[in-house]
This record gives structure tokens, sequence and C-alpha cells, in this order.
């Protein structure tokens, strides 16, 4: 098969489809910048704007980036760690050099460190440090402090994970002891396991940080973990100041993160001004009186709002996996010949595309549960400026159910994309596998998942608690987290059809409200996997409302043909998530009872049927719908995922930049090889070949 008949396999795939690529990439950005995952990003939704024109914004800062040799690609797979983390700090610099050149603004500046498609030790500056202080620093820090952070004059970090605990902030060893004397914080690590950890940008980067540690009153009182702003390096030298020890804690499995430099850091009886305590909510006063804030969690609104970016960023990040395999499926062609003289496309077999399809459906809904959950955190964070923390419950049991379930479901399928394309996706040039080495910390940063999850089942006990036990509240007053309870006290009649998105949604609440109560039931003695499988049909119940409503609207937010395909892609996400939980579906008897549903013998037999045939009526769409990404060939850099479809020769050329093909004959040779083969060849009885 010749590189002409990839790049044709590609233009045709891409004339069959239906759909307008640049009207589904104004339609998932929305007309907001907050497609980006960073904190100023989601400042936009208030300044207006099309999604034609942040679409347009984009393409212009990727033209920017592509074509500017700092952020040329080419070569980045053969770098050690070292180099990695130099070209990361040439890259960051030089964005802001092109900030000054372009008059970007600061929303752009950080869809810029988005669109670089590495980590960058910028990105704790403004993913952590630079919205904490902004949304828990007093109005004095923020007046001292405020225009150096924004302008990157000092550099921060997110001290919080120490060496003996992650999750369980409150466990937290790391104290920030008040002395009235002085009116100073003094910040000490008092064992080994009270050394901060994997803090990225600690290891070389930050001048600053935010560290979350134990206040103790002069009384001797723990009054447990606060936020605290401290200086960590000089910022005439970079040399890191008395009393205080950090390093970075080394390379990370897979070499993922390799630009990073995740530190540690240990404080010897560091002293601190009192005025450093992050205190918008909570205070020490001068005296070394305590200030309690109005709700006990307010200081863990910063990793609330980590955990709300990681939705939308997870939609994007499976976005590239899937562009990627869909476009190789494509183009490669494997198994029997047909009457063309050609093998058949991968991506028509259906092990193939029953990996493939619900994951492109998976991005498309995490982009706007993402964007819509931003905009929520924005509220919320409006209403704690005012001092109503309302929202705070709901807000933490929603993150961390979704962060719990996107970050799951977002490694499972950029594994399931990588495997989809053969032994090629085991190599570097594909892509898949890089995005892959970088995305999997995330199911155990901001929270271990297996962690979140109880917290999703307490959050859902309580509300069954007051509904169904002491009854005192009623279904007008359940959120959107537990909307579905409403179905313990009322009945609503199960669609009939698969077609139907609300045969799925009501299937997803049902089972959401039988493992709930279940759970209750079994308090005392619950199951080893009760906490797993209880919060993600909670999770899954509260997705599935939120896509039923992104259906709904589909014909306002987008229209025409593409409002039909999408809509096949919604109800795809739909059923396969039911397909994906039929275990607990089947025990609770959900499906029983459906009369005009042709199960036959096997009850789930009809959906995976409505499943197939969804699958094979996007197939046609695939392309089209990756196109709607927006995804250039820079951004994903891939030999396999080019949007000209012409794979083999870019992987071929990339293997010919490999420094191992720089000589014919490899240095060790004289010292290593000929050796062995002399030795072989004398034991052998033989003196030559």
């Amino acid at each position: 098969m010749t590189s002409n008949q990839n790049v044709a396999d590609m233009k045709q795939a891409r004339e069959r489809s239906s759909t307008d690529p640049e009207k589904l990439q104004v339609f998932l950005w929305g007309g907001e910048l907050l497609v980006c995952i960073w904190y100023v990003a989601m400042e936009a939704e208030h300044n207006g704007g099309t999604g034609d024109r942040e679409r347009q914004r984009k393409q212009s800062i990727v033209s920017i980036l592509s074509g500017d040799v700092v952020f040329n690609k080419t070569r980045r797979s053969f770098l050690p760690r070292t180099q990695m983390y130099q070209r990361a700090l040439a890259m960051t610099k030089r964005l802001f050099e092109l900030k000054d050149q372009h008059g970007w603004t600061s929303e752009e500046v950080n869809l810029a460190v988005k669109l670089i498609d590495e980590p960058l030790p910028i990105v704790l500056h403004n993913a952590a440090f630079e919205p904490v202080i902004s949304s828990q620093g007093s109005p004095e820090l923020k007046k001292q402090f405020g225009e150096l952070i924004a302008q990157r004059g000092i550099i921060g970090c997110y001290l919080q994970t120490e060496l003996g605990h992650g999750t369980n902030v409150a466990a937290l060893e790391t104290t920030a002891t008040y002395i009235p004397e002085t009116r100073e914080f003094e910040l000490h690590s008092p064992t080994i396991t009270s050394s901060k950890w994997w803090v990225g940008a600690l290891g070389k980067t930050a001048t600053h940080g935010v560290v979350q540690a134990r206040l103790i009153l002069p009384s001797g009182k723990d009054v447990e973990p606060h936020l605290f702003f401290v200086q960590l390096r000089s910022l005439e030298d970079h040399r890191v100041l008395p009393g205080i020890t950090v390093g970075d804690i080394g390379p990370k499995a897979m070499a993922g993160y390799g630009a990073i430099d995740n530190g540690y850091a240990r404080f010897d009886r560091v002293r601190i001004p009192r005025e450093y305590m992050l205190s918008a909510f909570a205070s020490v006063t001068p005296d070394g009186q305590y200030v309690q804030p109005p709700h006990a969690k307010l200081s863990y609104a910063g990793m609330m709002y980590i955990r709300s970016t990681m939705v939308i960023a997870g939609g994007w990040t499976i976005a590239k996996g899937a562009t990627i395999a869909i476009r190789y499926a494509t183009v490669r062609r494997q198994g029997n010949k047909g009457p063309d003289g050609l093998e058949r496309q991968v991506i028509t077999y259906p092990s193939v595309y029953i990996r493939l399809l619900p994951a492109l459906a998976r991005a498309y809904v995490f982009i706007l549960l993402g964007r819509n959950l931003g905009k929520a955190f924005s509220d919320m964070s409006s209403r704690l400026a005012t001092g109503d923390t309302s929202l705070l419950a709901e807000m933490h049991a929603t993150t961390s159910g979704l962060k719990s379930l996107v970050s799951t479901v977002t490694i499972e399928d950029l594994e399931s994309a990588r495997r989809s394309m053969g032994g090629h996706g085991y190599s570097d040039f594909a892509g898949v596998g890089r995005i892959y080495a970088d995305y999997l910390p995330a199911a155990t940063f901001e929270g271990d998942n297996f962690v979140l999850d109880q917290q999703v089942v307490r959050a859902a006990l309580k509300a069954y608690d007051a509904l169904v036990v002491r009854k005192t509240r009623s279904n007008s007053d359940l959120t959107p987290s537990t909307a579905y309870l409403r179905l313990l006290t009322e009945t609503s009649p199960l669609p009939q059809d698969w077609a139907d998105p609300q045969t799925s949604i009501l299937l997803l609440e049902r089972r959401a409200a039988a493992m709930v109560q279940d759970r209750a039931r079994h308090a005392e003695d619950p199951d080893a996997s009760s906490d797993q499988r209880v919060a993600r049909a909670v999770t899954d119940a509260f997705v599935g409302a939120q896509v039923g409503e992104i259906i709904r609207d589909l014909e306002k937010t987008v229209g025409g043909r593409e409002a039909s395909v999408l809509r096949n892609v919604y109800l795809l996400y739909l059923l396969a998530s039911v397909e994906r939980e039929l275990v607990d579906i089947l025990s609770s008897n959900l499906l029983s009872g459906q009369a005009n549903i042709e199960f036959q013998s096997d009850p789930s037999r009809g959906l995976r049927m409505a499943i197939k045939k969804l699958c094979v009526e996007l197939l046609p769409e695939a392309i089209g719908l990756t196109d709607g990404f927006g995804l250039s060939d820079w951004e994903l850099d891939s030999a396999l995922g080019r949007y000209d479809g012409n794979a083999y020769e870019e992987l071929w050329k990339r293997t010919q930049m490999e420094p191992l093909n720089a000589s014919e004959v490899p240095d060790g040779y004289e010292e290593y090889i000929k050796p062995l083969l002399v030795r072989g060849q004398r034991l052998a009885g033989r003196s030559k070949l």
C-alpha cells in the first residue's frame, strides 16, 4: 500500500462527513475561553464574544507558536530530562516575549500555555498559586503581591501534598505556629513524612509558594490546615532562603512530566509575617485569637477549583487521543482484500470502532460539561466573596465525583486508543503514549480517586438520610447532584426505546437511587467495592441529566445537520454509559418489565444492538467529528494522526532523526559487540563467518 493510498483514504473519509468542522469548533468553544483550563480564562465569560471569535483567536495563537523555533517539537522525543526542563524554561520565557510582542491578554497567554501540549513549570502558578491567592488572600496581601503574581515577577507553586499524606489533607503534618510577640508564623516540618512532596515547579523554578500547614495557636490548640504565603528563593540570585530545604524528587514513571520540576521542601522553623496567612475567610488576630471561617472547608476551595478544571482538561485529552487513533484507523488497512484489491480499513472493524467512537463521544461530553462546571465554579466564587457558602457542599460533591469519573475514564480511553493502533501505537512518534504518560497521575493528584469516591458516597448518604429517613427535605430541595433520589419517592415511567435519551438517563438515575438506598441499608457492612460503584452511579446519573440538557439545546446551540449528528454522539455516550454499568443495572433488576423492548434471551441485547447501530451511523462522520476539535498537526505531534493521513511516510521520516541512526557502526561495537562475537565464534570453532 502506498502513502498515496493513505492520503486518498483520508480525503475520501473527510468527503463522506456531513458536518462542518468549523461549526463544531464554534460549538465546542461556546463563545468563551472557558475551554482553556486555567483560572484567568474563567473570567472571559464576562467579556462576551462569539465561539467563532475565540476559535479564530486560538488558531492565531497556534499559528504563532507552531511557526516559532522555540516551540518546535521535532527533537523533543530524544531529549534527556535536564534538557527537557531547560526547553520548558525557554518556552515559558518566549511566551511572555510573545505576549509583549503581540499584545496578548492574560487569557491568551494562559491559552497558549495549554496549547503548547507539554507540561511547563509555570502551569501550577496559573492553575493553583494565582487563583488561590486571588480568592483567599487578604486585600493587603493581594495589594502587595497581586501585580507581581499577574506579571510573573514572582513564580509560585502550591505546597499541599506531603511525603506521608496526600488526599487526607486533614492529616497534614507541617505546622504554622503563631508567635504573638513578633506577630509571625513559624513554619516547621517536624518529621520526614511532613516534607512537602510532588509540588510542581518547586524543585528548581518557583520563588514563592502557598503552603498548606496546620495552624497552631499560642495556646497550643491545633485548628487544622490553613494556607500561608511563603517566599522560597531569593529574587536576587534564586538561592533557597535560610531554613528551607528544597529539591527535585526525580524522574516520574514512563518519563511523564519530564519537563516539570516536581519538588520537595522542608521548613526548619521559618518565620513569616502574620499578614502572609491567606485570611480572606479565616484569620488570626495580632494577639493570637482565631477568627473562624464561615465554612470549615473553605481552605479546600483551591483544590476544588483544580478538580473542576480537570473535567474539561480530560475532555480535550481524550479528544487528542481519539483524533490520532481514529485518523490512523481510517488509513490503516489490515485483513482480507476486497473487490478493489485493498485490505479493509481498520476503522470498519467492530472491535475497533466500539472502542474509539464511544471515546469520541466522551470527549464531546466532557468538554461541554467542563465548560459548564467552570461557570458554576465562577458563580460559587463570586458568592464566597460575599460570605455566601451555600454552594460549597454541592460543588465539593460534584467536583469530587467528576474528577474521579473523568480522570479514570480518560486514562482508560487513552490506553484503549493506543492499543487500537496496533504495534505502532507503542512508538513515541504515535503521540498517544506520550499523552497517556503525562495524564496518568491525574488519577491520584488533587485527591486519589478511590478516596474521592468515599466523599461522594458520604454526600449521597447524607442527602438520602434527609429525604428518606428523617424526611427533613423534600424533592424540591434536591440539588443537581442528588436529583436522582426523587425516584425513591415518586415514579417516572421509563421510555421504551433506546433511541430516546430519556431511557438511558432514567436508567442511570434509577441505578444511582437503588444503589444509594442499598448502601444505606448496609451502612454497617458494605461490600469492598461499594464506594467505587455507588460513587460512579451517582456521578453517572448527574452527567446523564446534564447530557440530556445538552441534547435538548442542540437546535439552539448548533442547529442544522450538526445538531442531528451530535444528537447521535451524545446518545452514544448515554448508551455506552449504561452498557458499562450493566452489572449493577441488572443486579438491581432495572431492565425488567420493558415489554415493548425486545430483549430476547439476553436483556441487554437490545442495548448493545442500539450501540452498534449508532456506531455504524456515526462511522462516516468520524473524521469530521475529530476535525471538529480543531486540533492542528502541531498540537497533536503524531506521525500516525496527521490531518492528511500520510502516516507511514511521516513515521519513516521521524525514525531517521533517531540519534542511534547517526552512525552505521555504534559506538559500543569495539568494546562490547565485537568481543562478544569473537568469543562466540571461537567457542563454535569458527574464526570467521
